[in-house]
């Protein structure tokens, strides 16, 4: 099997980058509850810089944080199941939100409706409600 044409490094080069590095960013894997406070602080920090520059130098260990995160909340952090109707009010809520908002969504009656359990939520809206919020439909079905 043919060697790829970059340089691998030797283990005490990478010692040398990689200690001033982790004393630097504070935590380099997420495994406890101190880490994840820590990692959401340095995350915030790298959006801040970043934002959508996926080319920034630094949007790959953006990207690394975010999934070292998403593995310890997977594990540690479950959501509970919620029905969707209580999603939406919590969406709602946290975007003080009136049912007369969503109008793009759906009429007000309807989502009236929906938040009382008399009417479930279409796929339709669903779709709509899902674009507006930023979350996966699936949340509403």
């Amino acid at each position: 099997m043919a060697h790829s044409l970059v340089p691998i490094p030797e283990p005490q080069e990478i010692l040398r980058t990689w200690l001033p590095f982790k004393q630097a960013i504070g935590v380099t894997s997420v495994r406890t509850e101190e880490d994840h406070a820590r990692a959401r602080v340095v995350l915030e920090a790298l959006l801040d810089a970043i934002g959508d520059d996926e080319n920034h130098p630094l949007a790959d260990w953006l990207h690394y944080l975010a999934d070292q995160m998403r593995m310890y909340e997977e594990q540690n952090l479950p959501i509970p199941r919620a029905e969707p109707r209580e999603v939406l009010r919590f969406l709602m809520d946290q975007q003080a939100l009136k049912q007369s908002d969503l109008t793009d969504c759906a009429p007000q009656g309807r989502i009236s409706d929906i938040l009382n359990g008399n009417r479930p939520i279409s796929k339709a809206v669903a779709k709509r409600l899902a674009h507006r919020f930023h979350v996966h439909a699936d949340l509403f079905l």
